[in-house]
């Protein structure tokens, strides 16, 4: 399927690996919710690492060790503990508000990954894509409604969750300029283990084997979403990738509905359109710019 979508203009790759990852990262929240009950949320970021690893160590076994250096470690330990934070935040967060509203908070990332981009990445941030982001931002907050809807300390987690995780983009976007996208997926669930392990050793409660098996999916949505990620990051600038996490909400309204029975007020559906449109137009005007040979 790679070979496929790379032949696509960058920013409808860009797109694409966003629906993915929107989708599979809100499945590993519901599977998540499923056990919050009885399995603390540092144990579950231990076996989401385990088992992703698990998933992964055939390939790693037929390519050798070697497939899996990277250049700039350093960069890369600091990626896997950040995403232990924000992972174990974001999870904290969808165990205490509806999956919709989570995921209208973290789109608020844009926002400080489009700095974060212009700063250290020296990536050009034009008018388009301002325009598009704004229009995200505008339909997350006629979701979140701040001052008129109730706030509870899942929000907190979940801003939390933002700020980590959008210091984390720059981050992978460095490594996905020099290393191959599979080796730095590997190596994320690497620096978390032993993170993960430690941290639950103190909240520490034996999985039965239904839970068992809701952490091993989770383990393994969590390494395809991490292979998506470095995908999409190398395909497109960070201000056009992270603009596209936009996508994640129908996904997460659904889910959450089908699953939870949370049904989205109005706004949320309001939100949503104008959270399309966006997505919408910063594919096109991207898809143009590069047929023309424009940045």
């Amino acid at each position: 399927m790679s070979n496929i979508v790379n032949r696509w203009p960058s920013a409808v790759q860009a797109a694409f690996w966003m629906l993915i990852i929107g989708t599979l990262v809100t499945f590993t929240l519901v599977f998540a919710r499923k056990i919050s009950d009885n399995i603390h949320v540092f144990e579950i970021m231990f076996f989401r690492s385990l088992f992703a690893l698990m998933v992964m160590a055939p390939w790693v076994a037929r390519r050798g060790l070697s497939s899996i250096a990277v250049k700039r470690p350093g960069i890369v330990i600091l990626r896997g503990a950040l995403a232990f934070v924000g992972g174990a935040c974001l999870y904290a967060a969808a165990m205490r508000m509806p999956l919709a509203e989570v995921t209208a908070i973290t789109f608020t990332r844009p926002i400080f990954a489009s700095i974060a981009a212009a700063l250290f990445l020296n990536e050009i941030i034009r008018f388009r894509r301002w325009t598009a982001i704004a229009l995200g931002l505008i339909g997350a907050l006629i979701i979140i409604r701040p001052g008129f809807a109730d706030v509870n300390v899942g929000v907190t987690f979940a801003f939390v969750s933002v700020f980590t995780l959008t210091w984390n983009s720059v981050n992978l976007k460095l490594l996905t300029k020099i290393n191959p996208p599979d080796a730095v997926a590997i190596w994320h669930m690497i620096v978390m283990l032993p993170l993960g392990l430690f941290a639950c050793l103190f909240v520490w409660t034996t999985p039965n084997w239904e839970q068992l098996g809701w952490l091993a999916a989770i383990g393994v949505f969590e390494m395809l979403t991490q292979r998506s990620m470095s995908r999409g990051y190398a395909a497109a600038d960070l201000t056009v990738v992270t603009g596209f996490s936009f996508l994640r909400l129908p996904v997460a309204a659904l889910l959450g509905f089908t699953l939870f029975g949370e049904v989205p007020v109005g706004w949320v559906w309001i939100g949503s359109a104008v959270i399309a449109a966006s997505a919408i137009y910063i594919a096109h005007r991207e898809s143009r710019a590069q047929r023309l040979g424009q940045s």
